[in-house]
């Protein structure tokens, strides 16, 4: 009888060991849900989750500016809705006394979310 033996780098294997610890270690990053704050940490999530969906559609608009594709009416208002967005973002970060640091994941090696 052979037997199987996997072949590994250690190296490889020492390097994602760490990013895990470091990953496990960062307390500012993970959503902590207890009875008492489960409010807020859902609307952290869901503040973080709107916020990046937020950029994203900034980042497209700017491109349809860029690009010439929109009129002078659908700039203004695309603005206004985008500044009234940002508002808002603002009020409901105040309510839940969140910070953009707040909102913010780090993913590990791929460095924030935002």
């Amino acid at each position: 009888m052979s037997e199987n033996k996997i072949l590994f780098n250690t190296g490889m294997i020492d390097g994602i060991s760490a990013e895990i610890e470091k990953l496990s270690n960062t307390e500012e990053s993970k959503l902590k849900l207890t009875p008492d704050n489960a409010d807020s940490g859902l609307a952290k999530l869901v503040l973080t989750l709107v916020e990046l969906i937020r950029k994203l559609v900034e980042k497209q608009a700017m491109r349809r500016v860029d690009g010439g594709s929109l009129t002078d009416d659908e700039i203004e208002r695309l603005g206004e809705t985008l500044m009234k967005l940002e508002m808002k973002m603002e009020e409901l970060k105040k309510h839940f006394n969140l910070t953009d640091r707040d909102l913010n994941i780090n993913l590990g090696p791929l460095g924030d979310l935002m």
